[in-house]
């Protein structure tokens, strides 16, 4: 019995980055050997088991066999007779294949260290054909290492586009591509996990929503980048500067969805986007059953991106309409996100990545003059029912006109 350090450990050793979890191969040992040691199962599919202190996961050496549809058709074998390289070769990329023994060193059948070396995702053998959701894994590891300088091997991405010409990508339910959707999310350039989506035919058939977007052409005046989709990633792209929170990269990433259902002949003219967004976000956020805070968000920043846009220089009227909407006074937190998301759509342009955008100080200044009026004065005044409501109403514009100079 022998164990090995495997995985994304090895692999961020070698890049010089924190290693944030330990995996471990064992080979030449059982089930029950393990069980005996007093490591805890927790593996249903093939044996993984919890050390009794660490509580790392400890994996026995295991074979894969392709015996049906999807992710999940695989036959797994796992026994003292399979050894390292043979676990090893079931990976999914070189840089992954690369086991450390008990004295530091490194067993790397796959010419993983030199692809860490040459910044290259490749994968490890022709059994990457056979799960498609090592698609989206590929895809997610080039949005995590792109700023090192990492690219997918041409070969690699030939296979993934084989992979998705074949249908497999279909076998794939809605619970596993949101997961790697939302980690891929929170990469450190996620805009570039769509792209390799798109590269390799998988956006279409995951995010068909996202993929029409591009091709349709904007007016120059306001998007120098004139295409649609060129604008979503680099909108993306700049919601990642301003935020860690993934909620803020995806409603930044589908404010304008609503753009791929505006007729042709109105091009580039793409007006009542807004509202055409609203309802496509809730179809693809059903299908993909995507959590309710990330679609509540995304529709929000569909709807009312550009009434935020168009604050500066308006009415009380249109700022108070804006904020009602949005929920501002009882859900604040969420406000915040949603500027995030309009801020990055004003930078996620061609020449403009850098651009002020003081909407944000405005709207943030009129939540805070109108957050004081409470509906429970006005019933101590002695108003009731709808009254109470257009009473809070008046007073906040009252308080918006002044803050704004404007009565």
């Amino acid at each position: 019995m022998k164990t090995y350090l495997v995985g994304g450990a090895v692999r961020d050793k070698l890049l010089g980055i924190p290693v944030k979890d330990r995996d471990w191969v064992v080979v030449g040992a059982s089930s029950q050997q393990m069980l005996d040691a007093g490591y805890q199962q927790v593996g249903r599919d093939f044996p993984v088991f919890l050390h009794p202190d660490t509580h790392e996961e400890y994996a026995l050496a295991r074979t894969e066999r392709k015996s049906g549809q999807g992710y999940t058709g695989f036959v797994v074998h796992a026994d003292k007779t399979v050894t390292l390289e043979e676990d090893l070769l079931r990976r999914d990329l070189t840089i992954n294949a690369i086991a450390q023994d008990d004295e530091g060193k490194l067993v790397d059948p796959f010419g993983g260290q030199q692809d860490v070396e040459n910044r290259i995702l490749r994968h490890v053998s022709p059994a990457f054909i056979e799960d498609p959701l090592r698609v989206l894994r590929v895809a997610r590891f080039a949005a995590r290492f792109h700023h090192l300088g990492f690219v997918i091997a041409d070969e690699t991405l030939t296979i993934m586009q084989t992979i998705t010409a074949s249908g497999e990508l279909e076998a794939l339910v809605p619970e596993r591509i949101w997961s790697e959707i939302a980690i891929a999310l929170r990469e450190k350039s996620p805009q570039v996990f769509f792209q390799v989506m798109r590269d390799c035919g998988a956006l279409a058939v995951l995010l068909p929503e996202l993929d029409n977007l591009f091709g349709i052409p904007q007016p120059a005046k306001y998007h120098p980048e004139i295409d649609t989709g060129i604008h979503t990633l680099m909108v993306l792209e700049q919601a990642a500067r301003l935020s860690d929170e993934p909620v803020v990269r995806f409603a930044a990433l589908m404010h304008d969805l609503g753009k791929g259902a505006v007729p042709r002949k109105q091009w580039p003219n793409l007006k009542g986007h807004e509202q055409l967004g609203a309802g496509l976000l809730k179809l693809l956020c059903s299908r993909l059953k995507v959590p309710n805070d990330y679609r509540d968000l995304a529709i929000l920043a569909s709807t009312w991106h550009t009434h935020c846009h168009r604050s500066l220089g308006e009415t009380a009227e249109h700022i108070l309409e804006t904020l009602e909407a949005l929920d501002a006074w009882r859900k604040p937190e969420r406000f915040r996100q949603f500027l995030l998301a309009c801020e990055a759509d004003a930078r996620g342009r061609l020449g403009l990545e850098d651009r002020p955008y003081p909407q944000t100080d405005l709207m943030i200044r009129m939540l805070d003059a109108t957050t004081d009026v409470k509906a429970s004065a006005f019933v101590e005044a002695g108003f009731r029912h709808a009254e109470i409501g257009e009473q809070v109403r008046l007073k906040r514009l009252e308080l918006i006109r002044e803050a704004l100079g404007t009565t």
